[in-house]
């Protein structure tokens, strides 16, 4: 059983309550027993979530075995670097959007991983699409999901792959 707290984005909000319960329910499948210590509201906000994880940090201390982050930007580093604790120390910790800060984490060992959010792949099928209805076109050759949604696939960054993920964020940087 792995003992665990949660840095959801906001209440409500659809993409907190998807990544929420898409992690654990990933987890699960696999066969991991879960607990949840904790969960708590930050509001996409770094500071918050500092704050709200460096309470979680005092009230359950080593208890703590894994942390799950709407958002790589949600403060858990942070706030286990301003409590002392050393690295060896620390609980697993896993974000999503694969952020440069979270990619450079996974690459110094201060996080274990997170989940790829193909900005640039979201901001290509945008303005492809959006320039199809400007031009009157009829939107084809788009993979909608009922018929209104498009979906890029979420991908797993941890170290083994963390590499291809930093050149990719370079390419797509040179090219803006």
């Amino acid at each position: 059983k792995i003992q665990y707290v949660l840095l959801e984005g906001e209440t409500g909000h659809q993409d907190a309550i998807i990544r929420t319960d898409s992690v654990v329910k990933t987890l699960q499948e696999q066969g991991i027993t879960l607990e949840k210590l904790s969960y708590q509201f930050a509001n996409w906000n770094r500071g918050q979530a500092e704050n709200k994880m460096t309470q979680l940090i005092h009230h359950y201390g080593d208890e703590i075995e894994l942390v799950l982050s709407n958002n790589d930007e949600m403060g858990a580093v942070a706030a286990y670097e301003a409590s002392g604790y050393p690295k060896e120390n620390r609980p697993v910790i896993f974000g999503i959007d694969g952020l440069d800060s979270a990619l450079d984490a996974i690459q110094n060992d201060l996080i274990q991983g997170t989940v790829y959010n193909d900005r640039a792949g979201q901001a290509e099928q945008i303005s492809r699409l959006a320039m199809d209805l400007f031009q009157g076109k009829e939107p084809e050759g788009y993979d909608f999901e009922n018929e209104r949604y498009i979906f890029l696939p979420y991908q797993k960054v941890t170290a083994a792959n963390v590499e291809e993920f930093l050149n990719r964020e370079i390419s797509n940087a040179v090219m803006v």
